[in-house]
């Protein structure tokens, strides 16, 4: 009786050593290319200029990848991993930058341009049918077109009187 009490709690004591072992790995997310992928398309190369970290091809940017995926891995967030980049590199490896201090100017400059340019094509717009519209009339006869021009010789002969 004396041995089967023993191994009555040696056989839990193991089996509670091996799910304490494995709990650690349990604990750890698998990390796809994918996830990697999609917080890499974000940063640019701090080595290569104007090259996207998820298509640069350097061994650089394979250890940068491996990084992300332990980051992720690790239950970081995507905003932590870039926080992390920009830190570590600077702002310059952000695909999108901040919005303040000169940056802001990025965001504003499109907004800005697109405004003026509408405006722009509109008051063009606005001038050529003007201009076609006092074509026509004066094709017509010229009657409507040579009004304003009697109106104001009658207001200055009626100045000149007084």
């Amino acid at each position: 009786m004396n041995r089967s009490v023993k191994t009555d709690y040696l056989i839990p004591l193991l089996v509670l050593f091996f799910f304490m072992a494995a709990l650690p790995l349990a604990a750890q997310t698998v990390v796809t290319d994918d996830q990697v992928n999609e917080v890499a398309k974000d940063l640019y190369c701090p080595v290569c200029e104007n090259t996207p970290l998820d298509v640069c091809a350097t061994q650089a940017c394979a250890d940068w990848r491996e990084l992300i995926r332990e980051k992720l891995g690790q239950g970081q967030t995507e905003a932590e991993i870039h926080n992390y980049f920009v830190t570590q590199y600077g702002e310059s490896v952000l695909a999108t930058p901040q919005p303040r201090g000169f940056n802001l100017l990025a965001w504003v400059f499109p907004i800005f341009a697109v405004l003026l340019g509408g405006t722009i094509f509109v008051r063009y717009i606005h001038g050529i049918r003007i201009a076609a519209l006092e074509e026509e009339l004066a094709a017509e006869g010229g009657a409507i077109a040579s009004e304003p021009n009697d109106y104001i010789s009658r207001v200055e002969a009626e100045l000149r009187e007084r």
